[in-house]
């Protein structure tokens, strides 16, 4: 980061007066030289009021331009709006709002005290250049104008680095500490967030020459605030005091940022833990002692207060922006699950299906499927993964990829089940599994099924007759040397096949009150001579008013096959 300090070669300088009256002689020592509310801008304008970028000195043909960036108010040079100007020694500079920053460019040198007797308060301006003095501790109009500056950072800015350059800005007002630096805690160190003198100029991270324990054992020993004045003449000793001597510093105040959590109180306690620190706010002054009275030991703790509270506030906006992303890739990965189910099942013919899958959450572990073996044979699967979410959807994926490329039917079926079994067994180690009922139909009503350890299907036969189909062997995934047996029967016209999902069985009432097999059975027995269409349609009708509206903690899906001569 460039650093607003006196030029050794170009005399031309900025003397900037703050809403406060202070004074202070900026170089113009890097081009474009950039002036704003931006923290990486060559002068920081802490006045939410200014743009963010609002204005640029450049140079040209050997002399000094100043151009509006696009600014919201403007730039006015000598009380005349304008969008680009050449600069002459002793103009005037302001930005389009009362009872701000005003600027004065100058091309004589700092020894040349003629400019300053141009301006009220000279001999002020005078004592500022060059040297370690400083006007004392701001007033009490000048504490509560910094306080309300952080204020409307707060509600008109959207970057956290503004709002916290502004919380230093305002630190070094109330107390008239020289030097600024906010740090926080990444990993075991201590990273630098924004670095600024009183003037609103930019330090390098460099400047910061006090030694880092003292500022870890602030933060270690985590006090409210921790306040050193010294004596340079009376320090003795090899401990961090005598490293602050070695620098000229006549004080230090360390301020731990600690983390503000939802929902509990903001007022932090000495008794918190190191591990609710954030980082620090660190002003120092070479000049002498900072007004640490207990007014403004008062303001500076809220400031730290409001860092943490804005640091908070970001981590939670980012959390935000992670979940929405999140919503938004689980969406497209409804969708992608979706279309992968089937888009048209058969209506007509001797071979007819209606099903569907609810997934409770973005995706699901259910899915099913019906497709064609061939001319004469079709094959239905319904299967139910462990667990929810993504990684139950992936594998429902993957289990739906291995059932219908190249389906199986008849004792083939069996060969199918253990290849899947050994390679899940292989790749989850147990932890994830499925229970999967896949069956086949031939024309002339030939049914093939292994069920493995999936809800008992239900064979409606043309008399209304309900039967319940027994279960093959276990679930896929779970015992790496698994047999399934191969269940074969033939179907009369007219049967149909209901198969579900226990999301069906076990989907709840606001009661806490399961839907239940029992009433599953009624469903089917009042419409049994219905076609498979209106059975899935009427099951899922009564589950409806059963569950009320009341969240479901599983998929629901269920399918009914019929079979015509």
């Amino acid at each position: 980061m460039a650093t607003a300090t006196a030029g050794e070669t170009d005399p031309a300088s900025l003397i900037v007066i703050d809403p406060n009256g202070h004074r202070a002689r900026v170089a113009l020592n890097e081009f474009p030289f950039k002036i704003g509310r931006q923290a990486d801008n060559q002068l920081v304008i802490r006045d939410s009021r200014s743009s963010r970028n609002h204005a640029r000195i450049i140079r040209e043909n050997g002399g000094y331009v100043v151009e509006d960036t696009n600014s919201r108010h403007g730039i006015y040079v000598n009380g005349a709006k304008v969008a680009r100007q050449t600069l002459k020694n002793r103009d005037r500079i302001e930005f389009g709002f009362s009872d701000s920053y005003q600027l004065h460019f100058s091309t004589e040198p700092p020894e040349d005290s003629g400019i300053l007797g141009h301006f009220p308060g000279a001999e002020q301006v005078a004592k500022l250049e060059g040297v370690a003095g400083a006007p004392g501790p701001a007033g009490s109009l000048a504490k509560l104008r910094a306080v309300l500056e952080v204020a409307r950072a707060l509600e008109a800015s959207l970057s956290t680095k503004e709002v916290l350059t502004s919380v230093v800005g305002a630190a070094l007002s109330i107390t008239g500490a020289e030097r600024g630096f906010l740090l926080l805690r990444k990993d075991d160190g201590l990273d630098m967030v924004v670095a600024r003198d009183r003037h609103g100029s930019v330090l390098a991270e460099d400047d910061l020459r006090v030694p880092r324990r003292l500022i870890d054992r602030a933060l270690r020993q985590r006090r409210e605030l921790l306040s050193m004045n010294f004596d340079p003449l009376a320090s003795q000793g090899d401990g961090p005091e005598r490293s602050i001597a070695d620098l000229e510093l006549r004080s230090v105040v360390c301020v731990p940022l600690v983390k503000i959590r939802t929902g509990e109180q903001r007022e932090t306690t000495v008794m918190s833990t190191g591990n609710d620190t954030l980082g620090v706010l660190y002003l120092d002054s070479r000049a002498g002692s900072q007004d640490l009275s207990s007014g403004n030991r008062e303001l500076i703790q809220t400031l730290a207060l409001e860092a943490s509270t804005i640091l908070e506030n970001a981590r939670l906006l980012e959390e935000q922006r992670a979940s929405v992303k999140l919503e938004e890739e689980l969406a497209i990965a409804r969708e992608i699950q979706q279309g992968l189910l089937p888009r048209k099942l058969p209506s007509s013919g001797w071979f007819r299906a209606s099903g569907s899958s609810l997934p409770t959450h973005q995706v699901g572990g259910d899915y099913f499927d019906v497709a064609p073996i061939d001319e004469d044979h079709w094959a239905v699967v319904v299967a139910d993964v462990s667990g929810k979410g993504v990684s139950s959807a992936l594998l429902a994926s993957l289990l739906q990829g291995a059932f219908l490329i190249a389906p199986d039917s008849g004792s083939g079926i069996g060969g199918r089940f253990e290849r899947l079994n050994h390679f899940l067994a292989d790749r989850t180690r147990g932890e994830k599994y499925a229970t999967v009922l896949y069956a086949t139909l031939g024309r002339g009503g030939q049914l093939g099924y292994v069920n493995a350890a999936h809800c008992t299907p239900v064979l409606v036969h043309p008399d209304g007759r309900l039967e319940e189909l027994e279960t093959t062997g276990v679930p896929v995934g779970l015992i790496p040397d698994a047999t399934w047996d191969v269940v074969e029967m033939t179907l009369a016209p007219g049967s149909k096949l209901v198969i579900c999902s226990d999301g069906v069985t076990e989907a709840n009432s606001k009661a806490g009150e399961f839907f239940g097999t029992a009433r599953l059975l009624d469903v089917i027995s009042t419409c049994a001579a219905e076609s498979c269409q209106v059975i899935h349609g009427t099951i899922l009708e009564r589950l409806e008013a059963f569950t009320g509206g009341a969240e479901q903690t599983d998929d629901i899906t269920l399918v009914v096959v019929e079979f015509h001569a």
